[in-house]
């Protein structure tokens, strides 16, 4: 039998995870508890038989992983209520932005297997991006923690000092993507396409090209030079981008971006 779950905090992540968790099949409907103030907004996770609670307390004493997705601000109220039943069998993972282990410690006030984990929105869909870093784990903890959120799409372990810098890679560079898929879609109703069409062809071919690096381990520039001909239009396209700064631009947004959750 696995271990069984407890996600505290049933927003949007926490919902997803669940998800995730149920459809992957590396839970059981039996293994996961999910917790939220108002548990009426989690009844699809209920008719499928999710053990649904508005009580903290009670979902860390059965769990063996816990899974911290609360806000920010409600980490210290919300650990404080339940460090009691934070033993040290129990694995505590927080997916919250911006908290560090250390902090989550000094509350806990002991020593446990403590894991940040960063995920971006694709968890919805299972293709999230998730950096991961620990203390205090063992290494069938750190094994079982990236065999869950494997799950859940692709996983790397980092150094604690970079979580904020996966914030902004990772979760930010979501928005990114985006924004660049939007004015490509913009670009091809310009030239010809109606927007649902050039939607399509836009966000099939961010897709393949990215698919392309995971698969094939290669370099961009080696994906971009086989499809840049001499005199060809895909270099007179990406030389103008580069006149009109769009490397350069992109580059300071991910900065600008890594300042501000620095600053914060």
């Amino acid at each position: 039998m696995g271990k069984k779950i407890s996600i505290i905090g049933g927003g949007n992540l926490g919902s997803a995870i669940a998800e995730g968790l149920l459809v992957s099949k590396f839970s059981k409907v039996s293994e996961l508890m999910v917790t939220k103030r108002n548990t009426s907004t989690l009844r699809t996770l209920k008719d499928q038989g999710v053990e649904i609670t508005d009580n903290n307390v009670a979902a860390v004493k059965k769990g063996d992983v816990i899974i911290l997705a609360v806000k920010p601000f409600q980490v210290s109220e919300v650990l404080s209520a339940i460090k009691k039943e934070l033993t040290g069998k129990k694995i505590l993972i927080s997916v919250v932005t911006g908290v560090t282990i250390e902090e989550m410690e000094g509350i806990v006030g002991r020593k446990i297997p403590l894991f940040r984990a960063m995920p971006n929105t694709a968890i919805a869909i299972r293709q999230s991006m998730t950096c991961i870093c620990n203390k205090d784990a063992s290494s069938a903890d750190i094994k079982y923690v990236e065999n869950l959120f494997s799950q859940l799409g692709k996983v790397v372990t980092i150094d604690e000092k970079l979580m904020e810098a996966s914030t902004i890679l990772g979760a930010c560079g979501t928005a990114y993507a985006m924004r660049y898929i939007r004015a490509s879609i913009q670009g091809g109703i310009e030239i010809g396409f109606d927007a649902p069409t050039a939607s399509l062809i836009a966000a099939q071919t961010v897709k393949g090209a990215a698919q392309l690096l995971l698969e094939k381990g290669s370099h961009p520039e080696q994906e971009i030079d086989k499809v840049t001909t001499p005199k060809g239009c895909t270099i007179a396209g990406l030389n103008e981008m580069e006149h009109q700064g769009f490397s350069s631009s992109l580059i300071r947004g991910i900065v600008a971006s890594y300042k501000k959750i620095a600053k914060d």
